[in-house]
This record gives structure tokens, sequence and C-alpha cells, in this order.
């Protein structure tokens, strides 16, 4: 174990994002003070950690001194977070840093535009860090499938971080930054939150604008807010949240109030609230300390007067191989655009190839094995002959999986289930097993599908000393009851 890793909660690292932005705005602190504290942690913790691809120090530093200068001005902050520093994941686009998305095809590519979540940051006075690692276009669950290498758990630097956002979710736990962005296609928001003992959503889909986002699979990528705590990721929610012309998915109405709903929830009291227990996901079979946990935490919740029932969702069992039919055939699409010919790497051109040749080249020199794997079998999936045994059954299953949640939902106001079925794993054990891999997401990736929102909160630790989540779902654009539940659990654990 590595302890020394793990953010100790002294010092300017150590402090939530709304305590940071109280002792800014009260100019007891300067945002280049926390900033500079913030980048020192990096400095002191990344060669080991691999967190950041890419650190910002001189646009960060520039971004604080403006808000102190506004500040020192008397201008009304900016937004409740102005002059907090962050850590975004290396799939937003960024004009003043390369996006990678951790692919050797788009090494020291730089953006024309920012992404909408990238500039909602900047307009809310958010110094951008850097860019966080995670796995090859968000396509893993442990950062393994990283081109620039794995991320490293904070408590234990033998085992993953999680993925695909790993590297965002460390740099919490580590103490290199106070609040992030992920994004979470099957869960690469929520379940590396559970792997590293911080927090981690996963909005409503069309909820959080998805433009300038490197698109994975675009009817299941969603942006969200992670941190430390409940009320940091929900002050975060309200900056990124909202509608979006530029994006087609984006929903136009009001943005859920997160914020209320996670200082309401802080008091402790969840009566009235029917709290629905997944069956599929209530199973022995699992790593104890995970089930024990979870039961415990369904306790917990019985005890802040929630009621309890058990619901069943028979076709979550059906979940994980649709799931990776329809992420693959998007995939397959998505990825069509990475071919040397208009960004990024180009390889073979000398003049001796044709342009076939030096798409095909730059396509095998440029993509990690994982990447190759989905593109191919989605184009065999959606190639004449197979589009209907495969993608199309894929999304008839979909529906029943929505059809599972909306009748769930008719019994209870939120779900809970664990995040993942153990706790972080030993790097290197299942980079050569696929499934087994794919089986690591089992509990998050039914979200997905339906375009819900859930949640993970930190819920203890197993015997080794390795951190638990627990996974909350909510109907669509409820997502305050996350923030209600969230708060109330994380102060019972608290007391």
């Amino acid at each position: 174990m590595t302890a020394r890793f793990v953010q100790d909660g002294s010092g300017l690292t150590g402090a939530t994002a709304a305590e940071l932005a109280e002792k800014i705005h009260a100019k007891e602190v300067s945002s280049k003070e926390v900033t500079q504290a913030f980048l020192d942690r990096i400095e002191e913790t990344n060669v080991e950690l691999n967190t950041f691809l890419h650190v910002d120090a001189d646009g960060a530093l520039a971004q604080a001194e403006a808000v102190d200068r506004a500040i020192a001005a008397g201008d009304k902050p900016a937004s409740p977070l102005a002059g907090v520093p962050l850590a975004l994941k290396d799939l937003f686009t960024t004009t003043d840093q390369p996006t990678t998305a951790a692919s050797k095809i788009l090494e020291g590519y730089r953006s024309p535009y920012d992404a909408t979540v990238t500039k909602r940051l900047k307009a809310a006075g958010v110094p951008i860090l850097g860019k966080t690692n995670l796995d090859e276009f968000a396509m893993g669950s442990s950062t393994e499938n990283s081109a620039y290498g794995p991320t490293k758990n904070p408590y234990d630097t033998s085992r993953t971080a999680g993925g695909s956002g790993g590297g965002t979710a460390a740099a919490l736990a580590s103490g290199q930054a106070p609040l992030g962005i992920g994004t979470d296609t099957g869960g690469s928001i929520r379940q590396p939150a559970a792997l590293t003992n911080t927090v981690g959503v996963k909005p409503t889909y069309g909820t959080v604008s998805r433009y300038g986002l490197i698109a994975c699979a675009s009817s299941l990528d969603q942006g969200g807010p992670t941190a430390r705590t409940v009320l940091d990721t929900a002050l975060l929610h309200e900056v990124i949240a909202g509608h979006d012309p530029l994006d087609g998915t984006s929903v136009d109405r009001p943005v859920a109030p997160v914020v209320d709903a996670a200082r309401e929830g802080a008091r402790g009291d969840l009566k009235g609230l029917k709290v629905g227990v997944v069956k599929q996901f209530d199973r022995d079979g699992w790593q104890d300390d995970v089930i024990a946990n979870f039961r415990n935490s369904v306790e917990t919740l019985k005890g802040l007067g929630a009621e309890v029932v058990e619901v069943d969702c028979p076709h979550f069992d059906d979940a994980l191989n649709a799931y990776y039919l329809i992420l693959s055939c998007e995939v397959s699409s998505n990825l069509a655009r990475f071919d040397g010919m208009r960004y990024g790497r180009r390889a073979g051109d000398d003049g001796s190839h044709t342009a076939a040749e030096v798409m095909a080249k730059t396509r095998a020199e440029g993509f990690g094995p994982e990447v190759k794997r989905r593109i191919i079998l989605g184009t065999y999936a959606l190639s004449v002959g197979y589009y209907d045994a495969y993608y199309l059954q894929a999304q008839r299953v979909r529906t029943l999986i929505a059809r599972d949640f909306a009748n769930a939902f008719e019994n209870a106001d939120v779900l809970v289930a664990p995040v993942t079925p153990t706790t972080a794993f030993p790097l290197g054990e299942k980079v050569d097993d696929p499934l087994a891999m794919y089986n690591f997401d089992l509990c998050t990736l039914p979200l997905n599908l339906a375009g819900l929102g859930g949640m993970s909160v930190p819920a203890g630790f197993d015997e080794s000393g390795l951190p638990i989540g627990l996974q909350v779902m909510a109907p669509a654009f409820a997502d305050d009851r996350l923030y209600r539940l969230g708060a109330a659990f994380e102060a019972a654990r608290a007391n």
C-alpha cells in the first residue's frame, strides 16, 4: 500500500472546493496561491501516478490571476467556483492545450475550438490545471489502454484507478485537484470514483453538452462532474449543465436543482424517499466485502428514514451483450474520421503510397489493440446480413432495459446498487482478458443504455483498505435526487 499518495485533508490541497471558493472570494487566499499549491502537488506526484497527460501551469495561473483581479476590483465572482482549479479529462477539446484522447493517432493535436464544457468552465472562472489520462478514446475500464501508460491508484499503486477516467479520479484522490470533469459511456465516471473514494456523477443524457467531446459512442457518452464531496460535485454540475444549441442531443429544459438538493440531503433526513434495491445486483458471487458493504449501506439509508423496497430488472442480465454491440457499432462509425487525411497522425506520407495505403497505415499505427478490436466488431455487426441479427437486436434489448427502469421507478424514487463487483484489481490482471474487463462494468452500463443519471458516492473500504462506492440511480431529469441521497449518505458516514 502507498497511502502517501492519498490526500490527507490538510492544507490547501486537502480543502473542499466549496471551502476554497469561500476563502478566495473573501480574499483570505488568492486563486493564484491555491492553483500553485495544486500545481506543486501535481509536480510532486504525477511521475509515479501518471494522472495528467498535459499540465498547463502558465494557463492555469493566468486564469487564476484574472479571477484575483476581478475580486480585487470588487466584481462579483463569475460563479460559486470561480478561482478553484480543475482537472479536465483529455477527451474535451481545448484550444490552448493538446487534446489527444490518450491515443497516438492524435498525439500533439490542438483543436481549433473549445468544447462547450471547456467554454463554460473558463466563463465560470475555473482555472484548468491540465488534461488527465484515460483509456484510449475512453475505451476501457483501467486506463491500461492509454497510449501513454496506465494511471495508478493512490490507495495502492500496484492497482488500477479505474477507467476510462482513472486519471481524473486519481487526481482528485491524490490531492492534485479539488474538481474534475469526466465522461461516462458505460461507467467511466462512476467506476473510477468508486475505486478512488471520490464522488462521480453521470448526469441525465442530454443535460450536459457533448459538443467538443470526442465521441466514443454518441448515444451513450455523457460528460459529468467529479469531486471529493457531494456538494462540490453539485456546484460543478450546475456550472457545466444546461442547453447547448451546438449539440443536437442537448435538452432544452432547466437544470435540476442539484446544489439545493445536496444541501438538503446533508441535513441527514431521507424520510419520504423510497429506495429500490436492484435484485440483479445484490447477489452472492462477487467480492464478499463489496456485497457486505452494499447491504450495510442499505441499512444506513433505512436509518436515515428511507423506505427500502426490492425491484426486479430482469433484462439487466442481457445489458452487457447489448451494450458492447451498440458501443462497437457507434465506435466503428465515429472513429472513421481518424484517417490521417484531415488532422492528427499521418503515416506513410512519403509520396510512394496511395491515399488508401496512408489511411490504412495511419490507423494501424495510431490505434491501440482495444480500439481496433471494437472497430472490427462494430464494422462486422453493421455489415450486410448481420445488421438485423446484431445491432438491431441489441437496440431491442436496450428498449427492454429502459422499460425495466421505468417499471422500477414506478415503485421507487431512486435505485441503489454496487458500482463494481470487486474493489480495484491489480494492474495487468485483466488486460489480456477483454471479457473479464468488460464484466467489471456490469453494474454501471445499464444506466447508459437508458440515458439516466447516476452517482457513485464513497461507501467505505474493504479489508485491504481499498475504496468501495455506492451507486445511486434516478429517473431522467431527476438528478437532484442523486444529490439528496448522496449527501445524506455522506453525512451519515462522517458522523
